[in-house]
């Protein structure tokens, strides 16, 4: 028989509700609950990479509250999501924003048998469509959750950067189904020599010192040339992008700037842009990183203990605009995850 229960994830910064709304749910027949987390954007990430169907969750918490979260569950992944609050002020809001429903929430010492069967069947019937949309009767089993869908990758570095490349490069395989595209802080006269050495030691994933005018394709690599930056002009009808160059004032001393780069892509891409930021003296990438999360993309910093310098990452954690954190040797693996 073919479950007909939504994949449900529940945020709530206090494990007290988490546990009792998890032991309540259990003798729903429309809620199958597959993750408790603690705040808004744990809920975004789990929702970014396993398969969910509907988001429950409080209003008030810590890091992303439960609007902010339904900004970018319900705009950018496409999941329904329920907002709660013990503050029914809050109610406009929440519908105003696109929240299937919202529910005041029971006082602690008020949970009981009555109050959670009431609280329960409110949820229950707000999902009544989506469990018909999303289970069908003797029907294979669909999902309202959209593919992560990522479309371009984004990668910046500056000191130390070929090394963290190369190897991230290599560990994309062969037929990597995105372009990619790469900004690098490097001096005049050396850049075709870099993309000749790549070429050498990453022949995987062919690299092009990237054309004014020259539309990206998949599997392939296009560095900014040097003193140049590198922009996304537009997506064409075949939906690749169509990249710029200029010669626009350096943006804090650099050009090619990381953050014009990942900037282009966010406002092209939203959340179809994955990013990864690698080792680099100063902060360049860190405020396009924040603005590729703003958009709903997907975005990692290379850890501290492989950086041959932390600046670049250390600047997007600071910013809360690196999605995850991974040692070099993981990130390879964990982009393969993501796109595949």
């Amino acid at each position: 028989m073919i479950n007909t229960k939504l994949r449900t994830v529940i945020a709530d910064d206090s494990a007290i509700t988490r546990g009792i709304f998890e032991k309540e749910f259990k003798s729903s027949s429309k809620i199958d609950v597959v993750a408790l987390v603690s705040n808004g954007r744990k809920a975004v990430d789990y929702c970014r990479e396993h398969e969910v169907d509907l988001v429950i969750t409080d209003y008030d918490m810590p890091e992303m509250n439960g609007i902010e979260t339904l900004k970018m569950i319900k705009h950018d992944l496409g999941i329904p999501v329920c907002i709660y609050s013990d503050d029914n002020s809050v109610k406009n809001d929440a519908i105003s924003e696109g929240a299937l429903l919202f529910v005041v929430k029971p006082p602690l010492a008020a949970y009981g048998a009555s109050v959670m069967h009431n609280f329960i069947a409110k949820i229950e019937d707000a999902v009544k469509e989506i469990v018909s949309s999303s289970h069908g009767n003797d029907k294979e089993e669909t999902s309202s959750h959209r593919p992560l869908g990522f479309e371009i990758l984004c990668i910046g570095a500056s000191t130390g950067g070929p090394t963290a490349v190369q190897h991230v490069l290599s560990g994309l395989g062969s037929n990597f189904p995105l372009p990619i595209l790469y900004a690098q802080h490097i001096d005049v006269g050396s850049d075709k020599k870099m993309v000749d050495w790549f070429n050498t030691c990453c022949p995987n994933t062919p690299m092009h010192l990237a054309k004014d005018g020259e539309v990206a394709i998949a599997g392939h690599v296009y560095m900014a040339p040097a003193d140049t930056h590198l922009v996304i002009d537009y997506i064409n009808d075949a939906g690749k992008p169509v990249l710029k160059l200029s010669n626009e004032p350096p943006e804090r001393f650099l050009r090619p700037a990381v953050n014009k780069l990942f900037r282009s892509a966010a406002h092209l891409y939203k959340r179809g842009c994955l990013a990864i930021l690698l080792t680099g003296m100063g902060r360049d990438g860190a405020e396009g990183c924040k603005e590729i999360v703003e958009k709903g993309g997907y975005t990692i910093a290379e850890d501290r203990s492989t950086c041959a310098v932390f600046g670049m990452p250390a600047a997007a954690i600071e910013l809360n605009a690196a999605t995850k954190v991974y040692p070099r040797d993981v990130i390879p693996k964990e982009v393969l995850k993501l796109v595949r």
